[in-house]
């Protein structure tokens, strides 16, 4: 038998909820981090308005503490986003009026799109659904889960879903074993994605377990966003070789983004880079 004196083994899950646990959450955080920061009123106002976190992870990416650094632009709070001209609505995609049941959004006929949770590990300055991560981080009630269940049930017609929000994988195993399970008792449903942002801020999450688990429910689809080559680093990488070894595929979804990638040059590094690691460009 072991030894009392034998050390516990290792919890799977600890590298990436202390991740989440020491996310940068402010600017001033942020500044401790690189002294150089010069802060703005327009960007503590941008900051009030829309949550702030970035994993240690993605933090350690960026080189220059200013917009011209792809990482900071994407993830450091910043004046453009306190601009609101008259045409500027919360729901730019006009999600909110395809939404049958709560956190369901059917808009085409054949697929729908589950809002799991409006928490993510790094909140996105970009983000399209900044009126749900404004608010404080909740995830799928099972009301809403059963609910969400029902409505695929009555419409035969979906055979794809896709697990978004906020970012799904912020979630336990558990959690996300129980909402595929319950999807997958849906006949009609063929299909499941996960969009997800975790293998470019927050890699460590794929972990073994998480492949297992994922894989009993297949088809399962991964989409994520790698939106620069500086975001393709040998963890992440690893991550999603972790995916596609167990016969998940990964897209990738690219955010044209000014002053990030908006460059032919950079555009074509990143599709072949993501090319030669089977992880496919899919827009």
């Amino acid at each position: 038998p072991p030894s009392s004196s034998a050390s516990a083994p290792e919890d799977p899950d600890a590298a990436w909820r202390g991740e989440l646990k020491n996310r940068i959450r402010s600017l001033d955080a942020l500044r401790q981090h690189f002294p150089s920061l010069r802060l703005s009123a327009a960007m503590r106002t941008a900051a009030r308005a829309f949550p702030m976190a970035v994993t240690p992870y993605y933090a350690s990416l960026i080189r220059r503490a200013d917009d011209t650094d792809p990482i900071f632009r994407q993830c450091v709070p910043n004046a453009g986003e306190v601009c609101a001209p008259a045409w500027l609505r919360d729901d730019p995609l006009g999600e909110d009026a395809c939404s049958p049941v709560p956190g369901l959004i059917h808009r085409y006929p054949d697929r729908a799109l589950i809002l799991t949770t409006s928490a993510c590990a790094v909140y996105c300055r970009y983000c399209t659904r900044k009126r749900v991560s404004a608010r404080r981080d909740t995830t799928l009630s099972s009301r809403n889960l059963a609910a969400c269940v029902s409505h695929l049930a009555a419409h035969p017609e979906i055979d794809d879903v896709l697990l978004s929000g906020g970012d799904p994988l912020v979630q336990s195993d558990a959690c996300l074993d129980h909402w595929l399970s319950r999807i997958r008792q849906v006949p009609s449903v063929r299909v499941i994605r996960i969009a997800t942002r975790a293998l470019v801020t927050l890699p460590m999450r794929i972990t073994p377990n998480l492949v297992t688990m994922l894989r009993r429910h297949a088809p399962i689809y991964v989409n994520t966003h790698f939106n620069h080559p500086v975001e393709l680093t040998e963890p992440a990488l690893a991550a999603a070789g972790a995916l596609v070894d167990a016969g998940i595929p990964v897209s990738n979804q690219t955010v044209l983004l000014r002053g990030v990638n908006d460059s032919p040059a950079i555009i074509e590094t990143l599709c072949r880079r993501l090319y030669h690691n089977r992880i496919r460009p899919y827009y």
